[in-house]
């Protein structure tokens, strides 16, 4: 059996001679690049009708090309078309409303599908409604709306006939964040949010493991996984330093030789543009973007095109963004095999913003468009006929043919047949779906080569093994001889598998949702049904857990140490690769908290001072948690009492000071810890800096007209720098007060002289004596006694 291989054709380089004209205007070669080597230009008779904002291949070989408003603000004539690149004429119709801008692939039964569009001009937001085109009528038909609105939005077929969308803006402006899917029949999904804010018009590629791509034009990649609903952390990072907006991206050839190994080829982009590439193994243990060659000129607004010998024309673009000025009239063709651009010659008009590029099914390329102002499109298209299509002397090539397909609706992974008279002479045979171009991304596109058998009259063809490498559609079939000449294609159609039916995965354990303390551990275990085959593969996520992920039945246990509340999730997949709906629990990991009262204390070096501190659980919490300080000075000790709570409760912390401890104010910590989680609250002790007042003896009795006397003692605690005035309180009339001394510097004491006059009133009073010193202040009470 044969694989798919990219053959080549080998010929002289000849000379070439060029009369080159201005940016935007057409050339009138004297001698044109000799066809076999660069192929050959030409320009459409019959000019676009509206502006090719989008366009699509359709299965009947006719492009239908999609204005809207074509960029104008005040038109409300949304206008939509087909061309038919036999007879070159164009076929125009009114739109119900307004989809400029929007997102477009083909469904796997040939409509194409329109999502989103203008909701309003500057600013702009997004349409929430959705249309599909039907090729066999002719005629546009709204389908199910979104969630929300979406303009700029890219949409990529998935392995199981799913349509995926992702960015846009909203019908209230900013970005939407979200990822919808759409299946025929059923509608959308619910929206998942993606946790993070992508470009507008992301660059998205369905691998072949069935996650999706993003490549693009930020720096940063990821993968999306359409079984988990949930993206990864960013994998890879550009090269080039800057933002490669406009730019594009292609999803690599897929040839069964290497196991359809898939890479991603990103082209120009910035602003100005750089003429830079870079290329990503997509299979590769540790994924990293590294640079390929550049091309002939800067692109920014370009398009890349797969032609059926594998090899990308990268047309259009500008150095300086919407700049016809500037405009990049080359065309590269790279060659995966070499790694190299070669020339393709030149088109003749600007190719800048809402420019397109597409294969058509006779292996020839149209580009068209071009809108760098409001109000004013290029309207002039081109065909390029790659030198695949020329012989030796420039005259046309002679090209196999198909003659017939059997069936034309093939089923994945089994063979069919390709009648072709040319069966001895065929080097390869490829798929390459049709694409759907707009703001340079082309959203359909891929090449997967096909192994095949020679026989006689026809080739024995197998289709590809899954929808992940090949997703369901139409797609045109090539054939290409030893030469390297393509035939003009067939379509084919790879249909979805309508009796399969989706895997149902079971979670056993737990058998309900669960509340774990911090650090708790729960035991997962489950399985999956399928009722028309069997589950080939299992897909655990576990958010906040560690393990993060299983791809086992029973993962067995998983620790939660964060609180918070988490869904935990199990996929199945069948041997066919569809999967199932995501069956899940939530984990709620419980919280505490700890508080202490008063919040501060003061006392003298050698005393103690007692707090409360309080345990208040949350979402259930009910683990043990330890008690312990940070923030002690040397000299000072704590004790909690009990050490340890469990669910709730109060302790006492006990600090004591000893008298060596340094005069301060002092922050300490009070930790309590529950496995893995820690909660703190700070409380204060001030030590040192104060003093104690004490009066003796405490109660005097005199007589009229006489004296007595009492001691005030002031100690003074550690770190007391002022001295302490002494003030009398409560003195009846009569009476008079002294001190000696007035003050105390450190500790001592004063003499308190009472005297009483002779005509003094008899009675009983409260004297107090007040110390005050370094802020602090205290007070002791005498009773005087007059008799």
């Amino acid at each position: 059996m044969r694989t798919a291989n990219v053959a080549r054709a080998v010929a002289p380089l000849l000379g070439v001679i060029l009369v080159t004209a201005g940016p935007g205007q057409s050339r009138a070669p004297v001698l044109q690049a000799q066809a076999s080597t660069q192929g050959q230009w030409r320009t459409v008779a019959n000019q676009s009708p509206i502006n090719p904002v989008h366009v699509a291949l359709l299965h009947n070989g006719q492009v239908l090309i999609v204005a809207g408003s074509g960029n104008v603000p005040a038109e409300t004539n949304y206008q939509a078309a087909v061309w038919d690149p036999h007879s070159e004429l164009f076929s125009t119709q009114p739109l119900g409303w307004d989809m400029f801008c929007n997102g477009m692939v083909v469904l796997h039964d040939g409509r194409a599908f329109v999502n989103g569009g203008n909701l309003q001009y500057d600013p702009f937001y997004g349409e929430r409604r959705n249309a599909v085109f039907d090729p066999a009528t002719g005629l546009f038909t709204d389908v199910e709306t979104m969630a929300r609105g979406r303009w700029y939005p890219t949409v990529t077929t998935l392995g199981d006939g799913r349509v995926m969308t992702f960015s846009g803006l909203l019908d209230t402006g900013g970005t939407n964040t979200t990822v919808e899917f759409y299946r025929v029949g059923s509608g959308w999904s619910q929206p998942y949010p993606a946790g993070w804010t992508p470009p507008l018009y992301p660059r998205m590629h369905l691998s072949t493991d069935g996650r999706v791509f993003y490549a693009g034009s930020t720096r940063s990649s990821r993968f999306f996984n359409p079984s988990t609903n949930t993206w990864t952390s960013i994998i890879a990072t550009t090269n080039y330093s800057g933002n490669r907006n406009y730019g594009t991206s292609v999803l690599l050839p897929l040839m069964p030789a290497n196991g359809y190994r898939p890479n991603v080829m990103i082209f120009g982009g910035g602003n100005p543009a750089t003429a830079t590439t870079e290329i990503i193994d997509l299979a590769a243990t540790t994924k990293q973007w590294r640079y390929g060659p550049a091309m002939s000129q800067p692109r920014i607004q370009m398009n890349a095109t797969i032609l059926p010998n594998g090899r990308i024309l990268a047309t259009g673009g500008s150095l300086n963004n919407e700049d016809a000025l500037t405009a990049s009239l080359n065309a590269d063709l790279y060659d995966p095999v070499t790694n190299a651009f070669s020339s393709a010659g030149q088109n003749a008009y600007a190719r800048l913003y809402h420019s397109s590029a597409l294969l058509l099914p006779d292996a020839t390329v149209l580009v068209a468009g071009g809108n760098p102002e409001r109000g004013n499109y290029e309207k002039r298209m081109e065909i390029y006929s790659p030198a695949y299509l020329f012989d030796l002397n420039g005259a046309p090539a002679v090209r196999p043919t198909i003659s017939g397909l059997t069936p034309e609706t093939v089923d994945y992974g089994v063979p069919f047949q390709v009648q072709t008279p040319d069966g001895g002479d065929i080097a390869s045979v490829v798929l390459i779906r049709p694409g759907a171009t707009t703001h340079s991304i082309n959203m359909e596109q891929r090449l997967v080569g096909l192994a095949y058998t020679a026989g006689s009259g026809s080739l024995t063809v197998t289709a590809p093994p899954n929808g992940n490498i090949a997703p369901p559609g139409y797609y045109m079939l090539f054939v290409l001889n030893s030469a390297g000449v393509p035939s003009v294609a067939r379509f084919v159609r790879l249909a979805p598998s309508a009796s399969n039916q989706a895997p149902v995965a079971v979670i056993t354990s737990p058998a309900s949702n669960v509340v774990v303390n911090p650090g708790g551990v729960v035991a997962f275990a489950g399985s999956g049904d399928d009722t028309d085959g069997s589950v080939s593969t299992y897909a655990w996520s576990f958010p906040g857990g560690s393990p993060g992920s299983s791809t086992q039945a029973n993962p067995g246990n998983v620790t939660y140490s964060t609180p918070g509340s988490y869904t935990a999730s199990l996929t199945v997949t069948d041997d066919k690769g569809l999967a199932s709906e995501a069956a899940a629990r939530t984990v709620t990991v419980s919280n505490f908290s700890i508080s202490a009262a008063p919040s501060s204390q003061a006392v003298l070096p050698g005393a103690s001072a007692n707090f409360v501190a309080t345990l208040t659980p949350a979402a259930g919490f009910t683990g043990a948690v330890d008690f312990t300080v940070t923030g002690l000075p040397s000299g000072m000790t704590v004790a909690f009492n009990p050490a340890s709570l469990t669910g709730s409760g109060t302790t006492t912390l006990s600090v004591t000071t000893s008298a060596a401890v340094a005069a301060g104010t002092y922050t300490l910590t009070i930790r309590g810890t529950s496995g893995p989680v820690t909660r703190t609250v700070n409380v204060t002790m001030v030590v040192g800096a104060d003093f104690t007042l004490t009066v003796t003896p405490s109660s005097r009795t005199i007589s009229r007209g006489s004296s007595t006397t009492c001691t005030v003692t002031v100690a003074a605690g550690s770190g007391l720098s002022g001295a302490v005035s002494l003030s009398l309180g409560g003195l009846p009339s009569r009476v008079t007060a002294s001190f000696q001394p007035s003050s105390i510097t450190g500790s001592g004491t004063s003499v308190l002289t009472l005297s009483t006059a002779r005509n003094v009133k008899k009675g009983t009073s409260t004297l107090t004596v007040t110390g005050t010193g370094d802020g602090r202040v205290h007070s002791a009470n005498v009773t005087l006694i007059i008799r």
